[in-house]
């Protein structure tokens, strides 16, 4: 079992042929079931072309009708991206991630509008993307440092997902699937929603849940979680170890009115029940003193 992409994934990778999604494609039809899922391309104009045996499409529509994907992955530049998530949800798609950072907010705002009352699921954008070990992986993780095993993550920063899961698999606790959900101030799936999916999932033990300071989306997880989480969960903000005054974070690390600081995510976090800590170099040793 995993959440969100599995064996059976089948994929389409939007902006196939730029130069990043010519990388990121090839890297993951290299690892693991990659060959068998990652099925076509989108990119206008390219239509009919290959790469690596994957046919191009012009449009998401013709490569749904024609390959079944259920799943796209866009690497299309900042001014396109919320178009291309657009052309993906109104095609059918379950699942789309988007990788491409710098999308203008109010482009995004639009999207996350006409995306109500769709089955549709969104990732990012900027975010590393969603791997099972030794299954599938779509993004930009880097796929060598995972193992499979019972442990979950579920992180707004990339660099700190893979940290979290390198610790793990330092310490040899593999990952059922690891979430980067990006740290843009409108995104797609929060905290909460990929807890909910873990709690769900038989193949996961206990979770890592990384956060940054602005916003609620880890105070609102946290209390979820006290409530109806059934596993272990420790977390850790971005920006907890840095002084007061020097604390960054993603474009969605906005503090206002008081709220969304590392020691206020922290405090909440820390109330619900979930162990939590200030060094990002201990996220697997706590994890592990949790099991």
């Amino acid at each position: 079992m995993a959440i969100l992409i599995d064996k059976n994934s089948r994929v389409l990778t939007q902006g196939i042929t730029g130069k990043t999604g010519r990388f990121h494609t090839s890297a993951g039809i290299a690892y693991a079931n990659g060959k068998a899922c990652y099925v076509a391309g989108v990119t206008p104009g390219k239509g009919g072309q290959t790469f690596e045996g994957v046919p191009i499409f012009e449009t998401v529509q013709e490569a749904r009708d024609k390959t079944g994907v259920n799943v796209s992955v866009i690497y299309v530049p900042p001014p396109y991206a919320a178009a291309a998530i657009d052309e993906a949800v109104d095609a059918g798609i379950e699942l789309v991630i988007c990788i491409t950072d710098g999308v203008p907010v109010r482009d995004m705002l639009n999207t996350r509008y006409r995306m109500q009352g769709k089955k549709a699921m969104l990732i990012g954008p900027n975010c590393p993307g969603v791997i099972t070990p030794d299954e599938l992986k779509i993004g930009i993780m880097p796929g060598h440092i995972h193992k499979k095993g019972p442990i979950g993550v579920v992180s707004r920063s990339g660099t700190l997902t893979y940290e979290a899961v390198g610790q793990l698999s330092a310490l040899g606790l593999g990952q059922s699937s690891c979430v980067g959900i990006g740290g843009d101030p409108i995104n797609g799936l929060k905290h909460v929603d990929v807890l909910r999916m873990f709690n769900d999932d038989p193949a996961t033990e206990a979770v890592i849940m990384v956060g940054e300071i602005g916003g609620t989306d880890e105070e609102e997880g946290a209390r979820w979680a006290k409530d109806n989480m059934r596993k272990p969960v420790i977390g850790f903000i971005a920006g907890s170890t840095a002084p007061p005054g020097k604390r960054m974070g993603h474009a969605g690390a906005i503090i206002s009115g008081g709220h969304g600081s590392a020691d206020e995510k922290i405090a909440v976090l820390e109330a619900c029940g979930i162990k939590c800590t200030r060094n990002p170099a201990e996220m697997g040793k706590l994890l592990k003193s949790v099991l």
